[in-house]
């Protein structure tokens, strides 16, 4: 349930029917609310869980330190609670979150869970959000033979055009009813519209935002 739905956010919770263990925590996890990258874990009692659906920022328990812990208070990165639901068991939290500063992790990662072995990787977000990751990078470090690159080089006037042409065979996909069809010529227009936005360095974050204002 989230927060610009009929239920309010401090409404979104029963507290009394969450299942904490035995130390009295729940773990939450913290999910980006635009591209769904899992920015970190931290536990919550029933007072911080409260302190979160009161304030509409994150509030956790410090079992080291053993006090509540305001995320963001001194580095200013607060996360802003855009929902917030609990799962099957009851005994676990998803809170998606507007991550001030896209740093979560306090060691200036985005998300907690950067390591793979010992290299840092970021984790996955949805899958346009990785493409044009990836498309940005073959921007911003040209390899030879690549088509995103060739696409670069051409700059808007092939850019465009192709856009063009995918846009008229996703109408001429749609016209025949081909499902398949529909779906491979819908990848080729967005693939083709991330290399334009990325072009003109537009996050894509940016297009994810206006359409969450634009939801009703």
């Amino acid at each position: 349930m989230s927060v610009d739905e009929s239920i309010s956010l401090s409404d979104a919770i029963p507290i009394d029917r969450i299942k904490y263990d035995a130390l009295g925590l729940v773990p939450a996890i913290i999910q980006d609310y635009l591209d769904g990258t899992v920015l970190m874990m931290a536990w919550m009692n029933a007072e911080s869980l409260q302190k979160t659906l009161a304030t509409g920022e994150t509030w956790f328990w410090s079992r080291s330190r053993q006090e509540f812990w305001h995320k963001g208070a001194t580095s200013g990165h607060l996360q802003h609670v855009k929902s917030i639901r609990y799962d099957c068991d009851s005994d676990a939290l998803l809170i998606t979150v507007e991550q001030i500063g896209d740093i979560a992790c306090h060691t200036g990662e985005r998300s907690c869970f950067h390591q793979v072995g010992v290299t840092k990787v970021a984790p996955p977000a949805d899958t346009l959000s990785d493409l044009y990751d990836t498309i940005c990078d073959r921007r911003d470090h040209p390899r030879a033979g690549s088509y995103t690159q060739t696409l670069f080089t051409g700059g808007d006037n092939k850019i465009l055009k192709k856009i063009g042409e995918e846009a008229v065979e996703v109408v001429m996909a749609c016209k025949d009813d081909d499902p398949d069809q529909i779906a491979g010529e819908v990848a080729d227009l967005f693939y083709h519209t991330l290399v334009a936005i990325a072009h003109h360095n537009v996050d894509i974050r940016d297009v994810y935002r206006k359409l969450q204002s634009r939801r009703k």
